[in-house]
């Protein structure tokens, strides 16, 4: 069998398909909610400190992101909050939970163009069950040679899933510099950006351009150009 000269890793959620969209629609709602007890920007902020401190607890994902809401709303009317907002919350956050995947544009596309010359991996962090039932609605998970759902993104962990693959270089794809490109930059791994119109405030960070392993391109589409070049090169 021939041996691989790359493993290339994929994030998922807003690299391989939409998801913070349905984050930002239900925020919304949830400012609509709470029009009377405070304005929509303080609360967002309230929101995401929530999300920030609760992370050790809860995790990444829907799941952490409705039990915020739910603090937030309690906090910021002084436990007023009607139940009845209470229910919607919850209820909104099952239908996020049931929303169907959307592939971002050239998703599938790249993947299987890489995929005869590269061993591909996907990994993505958040709540198991949520993560593996998107993937399953995506159509992609034959394209993978692994998947890998951790619930947080550091070095230690890009190092630990790349040494299991015997290639002589590694990659990690994503829409996150926080999460996707610089722990695995750290890692020893190529971080490759593709930057996305809605990303959550707690993935951004400062790119690291003057780093050698550091790539930012516009689309997926441009990966597959990107990989012969880096080939060709070394």
């Amino acid at each position: 069998m021939t041996k691989h000269k790359w493993t290339i890793a994929f994030d998922a959620d807003d690299t391989l398909w939409h998801n913070e969209r349905g984050f930002r629609m239900t925020q919304d709602r949830f400012a609509e909610l709470l029009a009377d007890y405070t304005d929509g920007a303080h609360l967002q902020g309230r929101l995401l400190a929530a999300e920030r401190r609760n992370l050790a607890v809860y995790g990444f994902g829907i799941k952490g992101f409705v039990l915020s809401m739910v603090e937030t709303a309690i906090e910021v009317t002084d436990g007023a909050v009607p139940t009845d907002v209470i229910a919607e919350l919850l209820g909104m956050g099952r239908s996020m939970l049931s929303d169907p995947v959307e592939l971002l544009v050239g998703a599938r596309a790249a993947i299987e163009t890489l995929k005869p010359n590269a061993e591909i991996i996907l990994i993505t962090k958040g709540d198991l069950l949520d993560q593996e039932r998107k993937l399953a609605q995506s159509g992609l998970g034959d394209l993978f040679d692994a998947v890998e759902i951790v619930s947080d993104k550091t070095a230690d962990i890009y190092t630990r899933i790349f040494a299991r693959h015997d290639t002589a270089h590694q990659m990690m794809v994503g829409n996150s510099l926080r999460s996707d490109v610089i722990p695995a930059i750290e890692a020893g791994a190529w971080g490759v950006h593709v930057p996305h119109d809605l990303t959550w405030e707690y993935e951004h960070a400062e790119a690291p351009l003057t780093h050698r392993h550091f790539r930012q391109i516009s689309a997926l589409s441009d990966l597959p150009a990107l990989i012969t070049d880096l080939s060709g090169g070394r």
